[in-house]
């Protein structure tokens, strides 16, 4: 009979629904370990993935205890908290009280062989340089060969052939193997944000490369009576707009019905910010060009009225040369309402900002946004509300740039990795496994 014994073991911190664990699982892997405070999430996970996330870090991973098993692979989408700048603290002590101390305190029990950290872009940004800085010391002070340039990656610049997904989702991995003899060693990271064997992020297709249904209206991404009526107004406004400018696109800059005033007529206080200065003037000179017909428009449309709310009154033109509204995807802002063109989609988000497909004149269902994330279609979210399911996408990791970064990451510490049996059954397991992760989940 085939061994059953898995090629390494994990465990999963901050697991959400498990993007880590679909990646991992999928190279053979197995779970031992996982937490998530989110109970819903934590019924998905188990759902999916046959065990349920029921640790809590702060109580498995402390000065006093320690509950979580060892395991080869540690793996975490880890909340950002400030660390403490006081004094001349260092290491374990600089980082109690934040959630990085408890991973800390798990690589210092453990020391898996690698580590894999993701956060969202700003961790490695001006503002978070001191963490940065924390996190890579004292990764190294445990014996990790590991990059103090970050490694960003979006699964919109991998082909789909590669496991991409056509969503600008820029996300910060830090990756590092256990190897004390190179730890002092400056490696480059695995990889950093650029398209992927020329891959050109224009030529997604949402309806074939997601893809998406075309078919059907699934239950809950109706648009309201309302939301089309925005639409069906704003795609006049952009039509004209085409047909009164020789062909020139709307302009790129936040078109502002509250702010159509004639130039004549503009004031400005002294104390307007700049950038608000800026679309009032743009606003004005837009409105001085086109006042005959935008006059129209908004009488047509009735636009000053309680049917358009101010958020409603303003478009955002992202989509370049789209020739209508209705052909963009767009979302439904605080701002305003942004239309971008239907290659690739914004990052899904925790709130309620589900991009419409204009050309289906409805929003994303549960089951593309999850295929956005690289789950497979045989993931199921229960019974549950769709709005706690695109929560849950909104703050989940990518299954295909997590593959991707992994895969990079074994490539770059080849050599470490072949030192003992342990970093040799992760080489050969990543090694192995398809270049495209669809073909293993």
């Amino acid at each position: 009979m085939p061994s059953t014994k898995p090629a390494f073991t994990f465990i999963d911190l901050f697991a959400g629904i498990g993007g880590f664990a679909a990646a991992l699982s999928g190279f053979g892997g197995k779970g031992v370990y996982s937490v998530e405070i989110d109970k819903a999430a934590s019924k998905v996970y188990e759902t999916n993935w046959g065990h349920s996330p029921l640790g809590d870090i702060t109580h498995d991973a402390n000065e006093t205890a320690m509950n979580v098993p060892a395991h080869d692979v540690l793996a975490a989408g880890f909340p950002c908290q400030p660390f403490s700048k006081s004094g001349a603290q260092k290491g374990m002590e600089e980082t109690r009280g934040t959630l990085y101390w408890n991973i800390l305190r798990i690589i210092q029990a453990h020391h898996p062989k690698v580590v894999l950290l993701e956060n969202v872009r700003n961790l490695a940004g001006p503002r978070h340089s001191h963490e940065w800085e924390v996190i890579i010391r004292t990764l190294r002070e445990e014996g990790y060969h590991v990059s103090a340039a970050p490694a960003v990656f979006s699964p919109h610049l991998l082909p789909r052939s590669l496991g991409g997904r056509p969503q600008v989702r820029e996300r910060v991995f830090i990756t590092a193997t256990y190897d004390p003899e190179s730890a002092h060693l400056e490696p480059l990271p695995p990889f950093q944000l650029k398209p992927v064997l020329g891959w050109n992020p224009q030529k997604w297709n949402l309806e074939s490369d997601l893809p998406l249904d075309v078919d059907e209206t699934p239950k809950g991404t109706e648009l309201t009576t309302s939301e089309k009526l925005w639409i069906d107004a704003w795609d006049e406004w952009v039509r004209k707009y085409y047909e009164k400018s020789d062909g020139k696109q709307p302009p790129g800059f936040p078109i502002w019905a509250d702010a159509w005033v004639t130039i004549d007529d503009l004031f400005i206080p002294d104390d307007t910010p700049k950038w608000k200065r800026n679309y009032l003037e743009k606003n004005a000179e837009l409105y001085s060009t086109h006042k005959e017909w935008i006059d129209q428009w908004t009488a047509k449309w009735d636009v000053f009225s309680d049917k358009f709310p101010p958020s409603r009154r303003k478009l955002e033109w992202q989509a370049q040369n789209t020739p209508r509204l209705w052909d963009t995807v767009m979302h439904f802002r605080p701002s305003g309402i942004r239309a971008k063109k239907p290659t690739y989609l914004p990052a899904l988000v925790a709130i309620t900002q589900t991009s419409i497909i204009g050309s289906l004149g409805r929003r994303l269902s549960v089951r593309e946004a999850a295929r956005l994330q690289g789950l497979p279609d045989k993931f199921t979210f229960g019974d549950q509300r769709d709005s706690a399911s695109y929560k849950q996408l909104g703050n989940g990791v990518n299954v295909g740039a997590v593959w991707f970064i992994l895969r990079q990451h074994v490539a770059r510490d080849k050599a470490l990795l072949e030192k003992n049996d342990q970093g040799k059954r992760i080489l050969e397991a990543i090694s192995k496994a398809p270049e495209n992760p669809d073909l293993a989940l």
